[in-house]
């Protein structure tokens, strides 16, 4: 996988929210406007990025045993540093969001690609993988945000759209319109994004056991089918 591939894979091929389905709490709380959205997108992805680039450099550093928690204290401090730095430069960026800035600490996304790729990859590819994921997270959040947005407040980052904003449809601000959008986004993703099934062989090509046989109990078969034919 080139440098490309592995950055691109996050946005659509395996997009942490639309088809890993991780993060879907964080994704649904701060989904009600986009200026929430890119600031979690953002800050996620911060943590995202750095969190891959230290766990990649010391894997073969950390003992196996006790990964998982060395990866939670890593991770915790690279999100007390990033809100910290939200208080101090966007306060009401980090009063918007609340508890969910936080709760980044046990964002699945980022234990996951910790696991699942910083743990196995060197420290390059593990950047750009965090690089992907993030952008990943953060494109899914924003289109969540900007649909419950403009149809749920009638607003597009605070500024009323006419006409919407006199006929907005406050449910999807709500809970059940955030289920309902992120459910039609996943089928899209899934409609749009998957190839065709191939079709099976059921021939002697597609049997596991065709070695062990040698192809007798195929043949058998075909006999007897013909024979009913």
């Amino acid at each position: 996988m080139n440098t490309l591939q592995n950055f691109s894979k996050g946005l659509v091929k395996e997009n942490p929210v639309l088809v890993l389905v991780l993060g879907t709490c964080p994704t649904l709380a701060t989904s009600t406007s986009v200026t929430n959205a890119l600031g979690m997108g953002a800050a996620a992805t911060v943590v995202l990025l750095c969190s891959n680039i230290v766990i990649s450099a010391l894997r073969k550093i950390i003992p196996d045993k006790v990964r998982i928690p060395c990866y939670i204290v890593l991770i915790a401090g690279f999100v007390t540093a990033v809100q910290m730095l939200v208080k101090a430069f966007a306060p009401a960026l980090d009063q918007s969001l609340g508890i969910y800035l936080p709760l980044i600490v046990v964002n699945c996304i980022i234990l996951g690609r910790a696991e699942m790729f910083a743990n196995k990859n060197k420290v390059f590819d593990s950047a750009v993988d965090g690089l992907g994921m993030g952008a990943g997270f953060t494109l899914a959040l924003v289109l969540m945000a900007t649909i419950r947005e403009v149809f749920g407040n009638g607003t597009f980052m605070g500024m009323p759209i006419p006409v919407l904003s006199d006929n907005h449809i406050s449910i999807l601000t709500m809970a059940p319109g955030g289920f309902f959008v992120f459910g039609l986004l996943i089928a899209a993703v899934n409609k749009f994004s998957k190839s065709k099934p191939k079709k099976k062989d059921f021939g002697c090509a597609g049997c596991p056991s065709a070695e062990l046989c040698g192809k007798a109990g195929c043949d058998i078969a075909k006999k007897e089918a013909a024979v009913n034919d």
